[in-house]
């Protein structure tokens, strides 16, 4: 009986991780094409981190491998991937219905991006720190 819950917990996990891992490669991404990033001279990888974490204590789900996050961890990276899309229009119009409103996909996009902006703050403040102490 262990086993058949473990092999069945499993299951269930291994998609979880995965649509989790997804988003952060999408994120990565995005921080490596990031023009901020490569003139401040920060880790494209620590930055991406940062996003993952802040942008997912706003999105919906109790915890990490809840139905409702992982189903945000799928429109987010929809959402980052919009620009490469086949059919732009098409994959905007999905994203406001997988997001229940064109307002909640404007809200995800608003975590986002403040979620990039406080990470940068934060991280650019990590790296001037060194500087002002040697004063």
């Amino acid at each position: 009986m262990k086993k058949l819950l473990l092999i069945s917990l499993s299951a269930l996990l291994l998609p979880a991780c995965a649509d989790k891992n997804q988003y952060e490669q999408t994120v990565l991404e995005q921080m490596q094409l990031e023009k901020d990033i490569k003139d401040y001279k920060l880790s494209p990888e620590r930055m991406a981190k940062c996003v993952v974490d802040t942008t997912s204590n706003n999105m919906p789900g109790i915890f990490a491998l809840d139905p409702k996050r992982l189903t945000a961890y799928r429109n987010y990276t929809k959402m980052l991937t919009l620009s490469s899309s086949k059919d732009p229009k098409k994959t905007l119009d999905e994203l406001r219905t997988d997001f229940g409103s064109p307002k909640e996909l404007a809200e995800a996009h608003a975590n986002y991006t403040e979620s990039q902006m406080d990470c940068l703050s934060a991280l650019i403040g990590e790296s001037e720190e060194p500087t002002k102490d040697e004063k």
